[in-house]
């Protein structure tokens, strides 16, 4: 099996998981990654057994996310937002 290298392992796909950064070859978000990470406290280790993923999809996503920072923090607001509407 080929190694991937970090930018081979996120990918956006127009019609899959809304287009948003996912693991490839998964709908796994880079969103959901970072909310695992930072809002529930798994670490790398947990997520990646949780998940079956390789930890280098983990840090992959969490690089990506430090590298959108913004951008991801306002996905994550606006969907924290249509779920406190919904309720």
């Amino acid at each position: 099996m080929a190694t991937k290298t970090l930018d081979e392992r996120i990918v956006k796909t127009p019609g899959v998981c809304g287009g948003k950064p996912r693991v490839d070859g998964r709908r796994i978000t880079v969103q959901n990654v970072v909310i695992w990470h930072d809002r529930l406290g798994w670490s790398a280790d947990e997520i990646a057994s949780e998940y079956d993923l390789e930890l280098a999809d983990i840090y992959a996503a969490l690089a990506y996310y430090f590298a959108h920072q913004s951008a991801l923090d306002e996905a994550i607001a606006q969907g924290d937002a249509f779920v406190r509407e919904m309720r």
